[in-house]
């Protein structure tokens, strides 16, 4: 199944409209946190839980339920840049390299421990939009890809963020 954010009015979601497509159930929920989507949640039994582009708080019930864990997509070689602005942060900063990190979310902002990490590099001309859709999304994908394999092949490893570097 797959959990997205309700649809912004006028259209609907491009990752709903795919995954109905292909015949896999689509839940909307104002928000995570609600009682009744745990209940709901529990009846799919997850073994795994994969987010990319989270924009509610899990509970750490929803987090800690599939006996695989959960795992997560972010936009930057974390502990650096935490939380929704990631992307921007690292331009601003003049930053010449960035990437994706795959961790394991805990009960913090993008603070549990590290699965695996690629770089990308920052050219003087690269936006957010150019950055993300040329560089990081794909990376992004692949990244996820091989972390399942990983999960899999109980090969993930859970590598501590060090902490003196996180902004």
């Amino acid at each position: 199944a797959v959990y997205a954010p309700p649809d912004a009015p006028g259209r609907p979601d491009s990752l709903k409209v795919a995954v109905e497509a292909a015949g896999i159930p689509v839940f909307q929920p104002p928000t995570m946190r609600a009682p009744e989507v745990y209940q709901q949640y529990i009846k799919l039994e997850p073994e795994l839980n994969v987010m990319a582009f989270v924009t509610d708080i899990l509970p750490q019930n929803i987090l800690d339920y599939p006996r695989f864990g959960s795992i997560q997509y972010h936009p930057s070689l974390l502990p650096k840049h935490r939380g929704g602005s990631a992307i921007n942060w690292a331009i601003i900063n003049g930053e010449t390299k960035t990437g994706i990190t795959i961790f394991w979310p805990d009960a913090g902002i993008d603070t549990g421990p590290i699965l695996l990490q690629k770089e990308a590099d920052i050219t003087p001309d690269d936006t957010v939009g150019s950055l993300y859709f040329d560089k990081l999304y794909q990376l992004g994908l692949d990244a996820l890809v091989k972390s399942v394999d990983l999960i899999r092949d109980k090969k993930a490893p859970r590598i501590p963020q060090d902490e003196s570097l996180a902004s």
